[in-house]
């Protein structure tokens, strides 16, 4: 009788120790699961980095900014969002960053969950950029450019385009050449990074976009201001690489 009941004990002990097992090795899995951010990084106009996008995917919860644009660009239509958002709770509406700000977003946008598909929601992508390989997929209602690989977007960049009597041209291309350092010889202006597609017309880094933004126009280029951004597009991009410009 004895030797059964430690036998029943030490059977207990071993299916407690099982139990313990399993619940260690499923935390992970509900562990695994990410959120946006709720530290304060003091983001401001002309940043590109993480805390920026963090705002962003905050104030698009809050409902005061578009959901394509989680770009980790902070620009003007994120800077009116944070106006927004500010003259909405009763703060001083500057369009800047500070803590105030950010703690009343965070109260009101809580915790955000990432998902796997957090990349491209509220993205129209064109059905000719979904394909196995890279593609600049250029949207020009959305004034977006996104760097595609095999269907996902990779990186969103902010997007100008040629002004009414120098269209940017729509349609499937491919890359032609590139030209890291180009120097426009008609427009007498400096055009690095540029990646041609169409004729004369490319995908380059401007200076003018980075300092007026849509004020101004081109002479029918993509214009990209985040330098940075584009010197990464850039260096993988290839020659022949697919083009598709469209309006969403």
């Amino acid at each position: 009788m004895r030797r059964r009941i430690i036998s029943i004990l030490v059977s207990v002990a071993v299916g407690v120790a099982l139990l313990g097992a399993v619940s260690v090795g499923s935390a992970p899995t509900a562990a695994a699961a990410t959120y946006v951010s709720k530290t304060y990084t003091a983001p401001k106009k002309g940043q590109t980095n993480s805390g920026v996008l963090a705002l962003q995917r905050r104030l698009i919860k809050a409902k005061v900014l578009g959901s394509a644009y989680d770009t980790g660009y902070f620009g003007d239509k994120t800077r009116a969002a944070v106006k927004r958002f500010q003259r909405k709770h009763g703060l001083s509406a500057n369009g800047k960053v500070d803590r105030t700000t950010w703690k009343k977003l965070v109260a009101k946008t809580g915790k955000i969950k990432l998902t796997s598909s957090a990349s491209s929601k509220g993205k129209k992508i064109d059905k000719r950029c979904k394909y196995s390989g890279r593609a600049l997929c250029i949207d020009k209602t959305r004034d977006k450019l996104y760097y595609i690989k095999d269907s996902k977007i990779i990186r969103t960049f902010d997007a100008r385009f040629g002004c009414a009597s120098t269209r940017t041209r729509e349609g499937r291309f491919r890359v032609n050449w590139k030209s890291r350092n180009h120097y426009s010889t008609i427009y007498h202006t400096p055009m690095p990074y540029a990646m041609f597609f169409s004729g004369g017309q490319a995908v380059h880094y401007s200076s003018d976009f980075a300092r007026r933004g849509y004020n101004g126009c081109s002479h029918g280029c993509v214009n990209i201001r985040n330098k940075s951004g584009i010197r990464w597009v850039f260096d993988r991009v290839r020659v022949g690489d697919r083009v598709v410009v469209y309006r969403s």
